[in-house]
C-alpha cells in the first residue's frame, strides 16, 4: 500500500475498500455499486492478501447464490416453494395498506407484491418505505386455502447498505488529511485514479457529488459521450435515481392528481436525467412549467395543493458540435430538446458543468487504491445536506454588485457544496476559499454567458469579486472564453488579469512585435497552448540555450524535449548552428536509459545544425530557459505542460494546441 493507503485504512477501518475488487464480484449480477462493496466491507475490510482473496469469493458466492436476476424470477419463486425456505438479494420497498392496517413489500426483480411484512422489521428499517433498500431476505412459502391471503412470507430482511454513520467522527478524521490527500481519497472512492487528473479536472468530478450534499441544487453537464456523466447518479448512492431517456411525467415526478401520491422528488434527494439532449425529443411543456417553478422556489403545484420537496435536479446529455462551433454559431445549449431550450428554464440552473473537459475513460484512469465504500459517503453527504453554507464565502470575499440574486444564490449553493464534500470539517484558509469561489463563479457564468447569447434583454452582469482582506478585485472567466474570445472577437468584452496573453506572444518580431516582459496564466484544462505559442517568438535569434528542467527521463518527457527540438529548429536561421543545452537531474533507475537516449537526440539534432549536450544536476529545482539574446522564461512545470492524450490515434498526439494542460505560469524576463 502507498502512504495514502495506510493513512485511510488508519483512520477509516472498516469503512474502506480496494476499488479493484468491485469489478472482480460484479460479474453479470446488475447490483449497485454501492451494495457490491457494503458486502466487501463485510468481507474484506483488511490489507492481508490471503483475507481478501477469501473474502472476494465469498462475496462472489453470495451473489451467485442469491441474487434475483429478473429472468430468473420464477425458477426462484419454483425453489423457495420447494425448499420451503431460501434467502434473496434484492430491492424491496414497503407501503401500507390503510385499508388492512398492514404494511406490504413489492420485490424490485422477484417481481412479488403485496407480500405482507412484519411490522416490527418496518420499524427497524424505515427506510424501507422511502424509496425502498437492497437487502437479504429469507422468504418463506406457506400455501393457504383462503383466496385472499399470500403464500409468501417474509421470515427476515437484512439491508446490505450503511444505515447510519457518524458525521462528527467523519469530520474530526478530515483534520487528518492534507486537501489534496483528502481529495486523492475522494477521487479513489469514485473508483479514479488521482494521478490522471489535473486539480481543475478533480474538482468538476467532485463537483458531480454536489447534488447529494445540497438540497435543491440545480446542475446540468453536458458533453461527448463515454466520460462517466451518468454513472455516479446510478451507481455511487441509494439516494439518487437516474432517469433514463430523459423522459418523465408529471405524475411520476412531482405527483399522480388521481391517487395524491407524492412523485420521485418526494423520496429522493437527487432526480437525475439522462441522455437528456436531443433537439428532437418530444416534452410535455406543462411538465417544463411545474419543473421551472420547483427550481425557482422548491415547491410544485398540481390542481388546489402545493407541496414542497429538497430534491436536487441533475441534467446530464451528449453534445452534437464541438465547443468553438457552438460558440461560434449558436450556444453552448444548443443540443437540447425544443421546450428545454427555454431561458426561464435555463436561467434556474445553478452550475453548468464543463463536460467536454472530462477525458474519456480510459483503463488507467481507474484505480486499484483504497476509497471509502461509497454507501459510507453517500450517507455522510445525505448528512451533510442539513447543514447551510451558503453565507461562508463572505468571511473572505464580496461579490460584485451586478451580480443578481439568482447568480449569487447559484454561486453560493456551488460553493457550499464544494465546501462540504471537500472541507466538510468546515477549517478553510482563505487560498483554498478562493479555488472554491472561482470555480463556483465560473460554472455560474457559463450559464448566464448562453442565456445573454438566446435572450438580448439579459443584462451583462460583471462576474467578479472582492477580496476583503486587501480589496483586490478579481474578474472570473470561463475557460473556453479565454481559449477561444480572440478567433471569436470577444478579445475587448471583458477586462482579462493577465500581463501577456497568447495572442500577444503569438506574432514575431518581424511582423512588428515588441518582446514583453509578464507571465503568462496557464489554467488545468486549457487547450490551444503549444510551445511556439507561449516562447516561439523568444526563442529567435539566440545562439545557445540552456534549458533546465529535472524531469527529462520518461518516454513522454523526451517527446516533450523532441518536439522542443524541433521548435529550436523552425525558429532558427537555417545557415547557423545553435547551441543548446539541459541540465536536468537523474537517479540510477533511469540513468543508463537516459544516456543511451540522449545519445541518439544528440546524433539527431546535429543533423538540424543543433549542437545538444546535457548534464545531470541533483541540486536543481527551478525550471527556466536560458537564451544569450538576452531573454530568461521561467517555466513553472518545465516542458511537461501536457496531459496524457487518449492513445496514439488521439490527434492531440501529433497537435500541440489540442491536447489539454496542466496549470502552470510562463514569466518572461529580460536579463539586463
Amino acid at each position: 500500500m502507498n502512504e495514502l493507503d495506510i493513512k485511510i485504512n488508519l483512520h477509516f477501518g472498516g469503512k474502506v475498500v480496494r476499488k479493484d475488487l468491485t469489478k472482480l464480484v460484479k460479474g453479470n449480477a446488475i447490483v449497485p455499486t454501492y451494495v457490491l462493496e457494503y458486502l466487501l466491507g463485510q468481507y474484506c475490510a483488511t490489507d492481508d492478501a490471503p483475507t481478501i482473496a477469501q473474502g472476494v469469493e465469498t462475496v462472489k458466492s453470495v451473489i451467485s447464490k442469491h441474487f434475483v436476476h429478473r429472468d430468473e424470477a420464477q425458477l426462484i419463486k419454483a425453489n423457495i416453494r420447494d425448499t420451503k425456505s431460501h434467502r434473496i438479494i434484492d430491492k424491496v420497498s414497503v407501503r401500507l395498506n390503510d385499508r388492512k392496517d398492514l404494511y406490504e413489500t413489492s420485490f424490485a426483480n422477484l417481481g412479488l407484491t403485496k407480500v405482507v411484512i412484519n411490522e416490527d422489521i418496518v420499524k427497524q428499517n424505515k427506510r424501507l418505505l422511502s424509496g425502498g433498500v437492497w437487502s437479504i431476505i429469507t422468504m418463506g412459502y406457506q400455501p393457504s386455502e383462503e383466496r385472499d391471503v399470500s403464500p409468501w412470507i417474509i421470515e427476515s430482511l437484512k439491508p446490505i447498505q450503511i444505515s447510519n454513520v457518524d458525521l462528527a467522527e467523519y469530520k474530526e478524521f478530515r483534520q487528518y488529511f492534507t486537501r489534496d490527500e483528502w481529495i486523492d481519497l475522494l477521487m479513489q472512492t469514485l473508483g479514479l485514479n488521482p494521478e490522471e487528473f489535473t486539480f481543475r479536472s478533480k474538482l468538476i468530478q467532485l463537483a458531480r457529488l454536489i447534488p447529494f450534499c445540497e438540497n435543491n441544487y440545480n446542475l446540468i453537464e453536458l458533453g461527448p459521450k463515454g466520460t462517466g456523466k451518468s454513472h455516479i447518479y446510478s451507481e455511487m448512492s441509494p439516494h439518487g435515481i437516474l432517469i433514463s431517456g430523459g423522459e418523465v411525467s408529471k405524475a411520476k415526478l412531482f405527483v399522480n392528481n388521481s391517487t395524491g401520491e407524492i412523485g420521485l422528488v418526494g423520496y429522493w434527494d437527487v432526480v437525475s436525467y439522462d441522455e437528456f439532449a436531443g433537439k428532437s425529443k418530444k416534452v410535455d411543456q406543462g411538465l417544463v412549467d411545474i419543473m421551472k417553478n420547483y427550481m425557482a422556489n422548491k415547491t410544485f403545484s398540481r390542481g388546489t395543493e402545493i407541496y414542497g420537496a429538497s430534491a436536487s435536479m441533475v441534467f446530464v446529455g451528449n453534445t452534437e458540435h464541438s465547443v468553438p462551433f457552438m460558440m461560434k454559431h449558436s450556444n453552448l445549449f444548443e443540443a437540447l430538446p425544443k421546450d428545454y431550450y427555454d431561458t426561464a428554464f435555463l436561467d434556474r440552473l445553478h452550475c453548468y458543468l464543463a463536460g467536454w473537459e472530462v477525458q474519456k475513460l480510459r483503463n488507467d484512469m481507474f484505480t486499484n487504491n483504497y476509497g471509502f465504500i461509497v454507501d459510507y459517503l453517500a450517507e455522510t453527504l445525505k448528512d451533510l445536506r442539513k447543514e447551510d453554507r451558503m453565507n461562508d464565502f463572505s468571511e473572505y470575499f464580496e461579490l460584485s454588485d451586478s451580480i443578481t440574486t439568482r447568480d449569487k444564490t447559484s454561486i453560493a449553493k456551488t460553493y457550499s457544496g464544494l465546501s462540504k464534500v471537500i472541507f466538510p470539517h468546515r477549517e478553510i484558509v482563505e487560498e483554498d476559499a478562493i479555488l472554491l469561489l472561482e470555480f463556483a463563479i465560473e460554472n455560474r457564468k457559463r450559464v448566464k454567458d448562453q442565456l445573454r447569447k438566446m435572450d438580448e434583454t439579459f443584462e451583462k452582469v460583471d462576474f467578479s469579486y472582492t477580496n476583503k482582506r486587501n480589496s483586490k478585485i478579481t474578474y472570473v472567466h470561463t475557460l473556453e472564453y479565454l481559449e477561444y474570445k480572440e478567433q471569436l472577437g470577444l478579445a475587448d468584452e471583458e477586462p482579462i488579469v493577465e500581463n501577456i496573453t497568447v495572442s500577444e506572444i503569438k506574432q514575431e518580431p518581424k511582423q512588428g512585435l515588441i518582446l514583453m516582459e509578464g507571465q503568462k496564466i496557464i489554467r488545468d484544462n486549457q487547450s490551444g497552448i503549444s510551445f511556439d505559442l507561449l516562447f516561439g517568438a523568444y526563442l529567435i535569434g539566440a545562439k545557445e540555450i540552456t534549458l533546465i528542467d529535472p524531469y527529462i527521463r520518461l518516454p513522454y518527457q523526451f517527446k516533450n524535449f523532441m518536439e522542443f527540438g524541433k521548435l529550436v529548429y523552425c525558429k532558427k536561421d537555417e545557415l547557423e548552428e545553435v547551441k543548446l543545452h539541459l541540465i536536468t537531474y537523474n537517479n540510477e533507475d533511469f540513468i543508463e536509459n537516459s544516456r543511451e537516449a540522449f545519445s541518439e537526440i544528440t546524433d539527431s539534432l546535429e543533423s538540424l545544425g543543433i549542437i545538444f549536450t546535457y548534464e545531470f544536476d541533483e541540486n536543481i529545482h527551478d525550471r527556466s530557459l536560458v537564451l544569450d539574446n538576452g531573454w530568461k522564461i521561467v517555466l513553472g512545470r518545465g516542458l511537461d505542460i501536457f496531459q496524457k492524450t487518449n492513445g496514439r490515434y488521439d490527434i492531440a498526439e501529433y497537435y500541440q494546441e489540442k491536447r489539454l494542460c496542466k496549470a502552470c505560469e510562463i514569466t518572461f524576463v529580460k536579463v539586463k
